[in-house]
């Protein structure tokens, strides 16, 4: 706003973006040295930000896009399932360890619905967060693009396909469902069945994946049959091993994507009157306090998930202080180790 020719407030960014002729997210890039504009777009930006005489301070940070020091970790998961799963807990408890350390704001944010997704992309596009973690993303999820388009950093826990783009944190999960497979034909267990997590996770299939190369190096057979979709819950792992054991009731190993699906099995089994190990062996993935805490103890893949939290802690806080081109996104790999207990 102007009287008699003279500026009455600060410029501010949409003013810039609106003479530059770009979006609010390309003016915000430009002020933090990103290497992800055109040159056209830059120099547009920095001849408007020149005309207006407009200065970032920390005043106005959530509009120039300066340090809030304050990081956005988003679960798309209810306070139920959050709560009830020690993955997520663990996840939680390295990305915290690691931000205290960095004097940086831990934010945790659920996105249960359509709408608090939407509330949550008007607040990153408000500036009021320095990048963003992202928890169990699927591979239809826009939301790590539309976090990258906002000139925010990001890093997945986990990817979406083979050639994700964002930067992310991952295991060895074909590793994982290998090792299990393994184990399993080599203590003598022939008919092996998997609990899978949902397909539409990267993550979920590659386990599949690993299970199936885990047979073939086995020299056992593939049977459609023996896999059975879950969905990383108890009550996903109660109704495959249902579903297994109306198809195949002969079978004598199962191969659980997680540990908490394990237990929905070994309930399962139970109540069918199916011995653990006996005349079932089982084997889950995480090594986490479930695994640890059944009867008898399950032999689980061990994921350092805690170190996964905080691998991705650094890596954001990494490139928020030196932001990387969209070819240069870092991708971390850890490994995973076979726990042996006595399910199997």
């Amino acid at each position: 706003m102007a009287v008699s020719g003279r500026r009455t407030g600060r410029p501010t960014l949409e003013e810039v973006a609106a003479l530059a002729g770009v979006g609010r997210g390309t003016v915000s890039r430009v002020i933090n040295g990103s290497p992800k504009v055109s040159e056209q777009a830059r120099t547009a930006v920095e001849r408007a930000v020149a005309q207006l005489g407009y200065v970032p301070n920390r005043a106005a940070r959530a509009l120039a896009g300066s340090r809030t020091d304050a990081v956005a970790l988003v679960v798309p998961e209810t306070e139920a399932r959050l709560f009830a799963e020690p993955y997520f807990l663990d996840i939680i408890r390295g990305v915290s360890a690691e931000l205290a350390a960095a004097d940086k704001q831990l934010l945790l944010t659920l996105i249960r619905s359509e709408q608090e997704r939407q509330r949550f992309e008007q607040y990153l596009a408000a500036q009021r967060v320095d990048g963003v973690l992202l928890v169990s993303v699927h591979a239809d999820d826009p939301l790590p693009d539309q976090v990258r388009a906002l000139g925010l950093p990001a890093v997945l826990n986990g990817r979406r396909t083979e050639d994700e783009r964002v930067a992310f944190v991952d295991s060895d999960n074909t590793g994982a469902g290998r090792a299990a497979v393994a184990h399993l034909a080599a203590r003598g267990r022939r008919t092996v069945a998997t609990i899978t997590g949902p397909l539409d996770m990267y993550g979920a299939r590659c386990r599949l994946d690993g299970y199936r190369e885990g047979l073939a190096e086995a020299g056992l057979e593939p049977d459609d049959g023996l896999v059975a979709t879950g969905d990383f819950t108890e009550e996903g792992g109660r109704r495959a091993m249902r579903e297994l054991l109306e198809r195949r009731p002969g079978l004598d190993a199962v191969f659980a994507a997680s540990d908490v699906m394990a237990a929905g099995a070994r309930a399962v089994l139970r109540e069918a009157g199916r011995r653990v190990p006996d005349d079932v062996a089982l084997v889950g993935v995480d090594d986490s306090a479930v695994a640890r805490l059944m009867d008898p103890p399950l032999t689980s893949v061990r994921q350092p998930i805690e170190e996964m939290g905080r691998t991705m802690a650094r890596l954001l806080l990494q490139e928020i202080a030196a932001p990387g081109g969209p070819d240069d996104q870092p991708r971390r790999m850890l490994p995973t180790d076979l726990v042996v207990r006595a399910s199997s």
